[in-house]
């Protein structure tokens, strides 16, 4: 059964979220507080995290980058809630690690079918399991990235979307093509979520490496 952890400071939204979840058969848990929701991470080892923004004492960011610098929880999906039409927490959301946002308010029948394009897409598979580029490797069955015999842990969605622009490199990727391989179709994200992402890569792995085409996409090139 999948695990689903629901971190947010008002009873009456995880009672919602809850309850919509259970009904798909999912096992969920609850925190109240972002360090609540720190301690359960580690006990539970949850597939899934729904994790609020604003939340006093420590809110979503603080405890979604905590959450990151643990390469045992690279694994896990990180879903925030934002209110709507708050830029600043979903591109501050996605930088700290987190692979998505649902904003806020929140119905239940579109927050499920977000959840389940989430999970499908925890399953997805590029042509490549194993990308080696020179003295680059990226490992697609252990979510790991080497590079001169150093491992690199990156946040699920920054992995992917190295793994999909390597597997042609030089190649360029339309940005419509990149979102739908790395964020699925049913789901809807910002216009700067790829270029977050390539930022945070150009500055783990090398700017260089990352080439902008200017109204199309992306490409990765083998330096």
């Amino acid at each position: 059964m999948l695990n689903v952890l629901v971190i947010d400071d008002e009873e009456d939204i995880r009672s919602i979220l809850k309850y919509a979840l259970e009904k798909e058969g999912y096992h969920v848990e609850e925190a109240s507080s972002g360090k609540e929701g720190l301690e359960k991470v580690n006990s539970l080892r949850p597939e899934l995290i729904v994790l609020d923004v604003m939340m006093p004492d420590m809110d979503g960011i603080e405890v979604c980058e905590q959450i990151r610098r643990s390469p045992n929880n690279d694994d896990i999906i990180i879903c925030m809630l934002t209110a709507r039409n708050e830029d600043y927490s979903q591109i501050a959301g996605l930088e700290s690690g987190a692979d998505d946002y649902i904003s806020k308010p929140i119905k239940p029948k579109v927050f499920v079918s977000k959840i389940k394009a989430l999970l499908r897409r925890k399953d997805i598979s590029f042509n490549e399991s194993l990308n080696r580029k020179a003295s680059l490797i990226v490992n697609r069955e252990k979510y790991v990235v080497e590079r001169d015999g150093e491992t690199i842990h990156l946040p699920r969605k920054e992995f992917e979307l190295l793994a999909l622009l390597t597997s042609k490199p030089d190649s360029v990727f339309e940005r419509e093509v990149i979102l739908e391989t790395v964020w699925g179709k049913d789901i809807v994200v910002g216009d700067r979520t790829i270029d977050v992402h390539i930022r945070k890569l150009r500055e783990k792995l090398g700017e260089n490496h990352f080439v902008t085409v200017k109204g199309i996409g992306y490409k990765f090139v083998d330096l």
